[in-house]
């Protein structure tokens, strides 16, 4: 008997769930028990030295309390994938934070959670996924309560809700997570809010206030209109405001590099602004503070400096990403109106980095390459060229870089080998494109400028028998590897390269 509530006791204990400012603490002994008193739970994987969870963490906290005053069946909870890394093998954790919903108690097939990272982009989220796509606006409360408790909301104006053009309002709502939508047939609502029509209004806490969709009422029409809609006219590139600008359809992105506290920073944003309005639904127009330490590896990977700016860049996110720099430094809403219409009109060529032939770059094992003479050397039609190409910032570089060394001295009095590297976030390449640190490429000998991607160890043996093989052996046409661990990919784009 004594033994029974000895273990029921122990039972207990390890299925126990504390909180921390309304957020459940989840470990291994109690995730199932979890999911079964809250069949709703969003959870957040983290590391305690992790920037981006620590930044996180407020704002986590503060959706987790907005749900619970509501008396949602919605929970919060955290595991310290550091300490529970079973759990954090079990769901793929591979970076932080990696935040996953589990809907129903299954804990199968969890959500990646994909919104913002506020505690109103959160709960927006996790009520779309547990409730229906627009709420049902009966009163005039209701729907200004929609509006005033969000920074973006949308409502649809309908007098019968069973019209086509209601049913594509509620299939463009199905299609976007981190906006709440309502729909009203309600006289009083229509009146409260000027509507004399069926129409579909987007409420905003910036800009213009509010925009009217005018249009054939589909979903793919809905969904432009919103996109072009959601966000500010100019947006600040902030941990918060990352994931709405890089989670929409517009791909291209002008930047504008200015710091905040120069004494013109106000007459340069005005420009920027005022040349924005023509490019709406095109080009995202963004600006970031010059100042702040964390935005240092974005001037880097755009070979800025401090003293440079104020100053602008282009860039498209496409398959590939491509970068344009204006042809004058002069910021004047003239001169980037016609900076993004030749853009627009596909009249840019590309701004490829690079920096200055160092005088000595020949003159140890490793020859040391940048964009002025890399062609002629990569190239060269009587040389077997093998180049790293890395980050200095970069930890698998630096682990790699004295087998580097070794292998530049083995093959140092070689005729016909030459083993180089590449600084890759201050020289780019039209035959390159570089997606980690550090990527590894043969350029074997001969005129047909062929490019082999190294896949075998990162060893002094591994390399050796790759270019004894001629880059058969640990090998593969350029293009076809794949990084084999997550955490080897480099964060080498404005888009990862903050925050960390």
């Amino acid at each position: 008997m004594m033994l029974k509530l000895v273990l029921l006791c122990a039972l207990a204990v390890s299925a126990e769930i504390t909180e921390e400012e309304d957020v459940l603490v989840l470990k291994k002994t109690n995730f199932e028990e979890a999911l079964k008193a809250h069949p709703n739970i969003l959870v957040e994987f983290y590391a305690p030295w992790c920037g981006h969870c620590k930044a996180l963490a407020p704002e986590y906290a503060k959706a987790a309390g907005l749900l619970k005053a509501e008396g949602s069946d919605i929970r919060l909870a955290k595991v310290d994938a550091t300490e529970e890394t079973d759990l954090a093998q079990e769901f793929g954790v591979r970076g932080y934070p990696t935040i996953k919903f589990f809907k129903g108690g299954e804990k199968s097939s969890p959500k990646e959670y994909s919104a913002g990272r506020q505690a109103d982009d959160i709960v927006n989220w996790l009520k779309k996924r547990t409730g229906p796509a627009a709420a049902t606006l009966t009163e005039v409360t209701q729907a200004e309560s929609l509006i005033a408790d969000n920074e973006v909301a949308v409502i649809g104006f309908f007098k019968d809700v069973e019209t086509d053009g209601a049913k594509a309002f509620i299939k463009a709502a199905e299609a976007i997570d981190d906006i709440p939508f309502g729909i009203s047939s309600d006289d009083a609502v229509f009146s409260k809010f000027e509507v004399t029509k069926d129409a579909v209004v987007l409420f905003k806490k910036f800009d213009e206030g509010r925009n009217t969709f005018d249009g054939e009422l589909s979903k793919e029409n809905l969904l432009t209109f919103i996109q072009a809609n959601q966000l500010p006219l100019v947006i600040e590139f902030t941990e918060q405001t990352a994931p709405k600008i890089f989670g929409g359809d517009i791909k291209s992105h002008i930047l504008l590099f200015v710091p905040k506290a120069s004494k013109d920073f106000q007459d340069k944003m005005d420009n920027f602004r005022k040349a924005a309005e023509g490019f709406k639904g095109k080009i995202l127009f963004i600006f970031i503070d010059s100042d702040v330490d964390d935005n240092q590896r974005i001037l880097e990977f755009f070979g800025l400096k401090k003293e440079e700016c104020p100053a602008l860049r282009l860039i498209t996110l496409e398959d590939e990403m491509t970068k344009y720099k204006p042809e004058t430094s002069e910021i004047t809403a003239e001169n980037i109106i016609t900076f993004c219409t030749a853009f627009v009109e596909g009249k840019l060529k590309p701004h490829l980095m690079s920096q200055d032939i160092p005088e000595d770059w020949d003159k140890n094992p490793v020859k040391v390459l940048v964009g002025k003479n890399f062609e002629e050397v990569a190239f060269d039609p009587t040389k077997n060229v093998f180049i790293e190409f890395y980050a200095p910032w970069c930890g698998h570089c630096k682990q790699l870089a004295p087998i580097w060394d070794q292998l530049g001295a083995k093959y140092k009095d070689s005729k016909d080998v030459v083993v180089a590297k590449m600084d890759s976030t201050a020289n780019e390449i039209e035959a390159v494109k570089v997606h980690s640190f550090p990527t590894l490429k043969f350029f074997p000998a001969g005129e047909e400028r062929k490019i082999i991607d190294y896949s075998g160890e990162r060893t002094l043996e591994g390399f050796t028998k790759f270019l004894e093989s001629g880059g058969k052996e640990g090998g593969a046409p350029a293009g076809d590897d794949d990084d084999e661990v997550d955490e080897h990919k480099a964060q080498i784009s404005y888009k990862s390269c903050s925050f960390t």
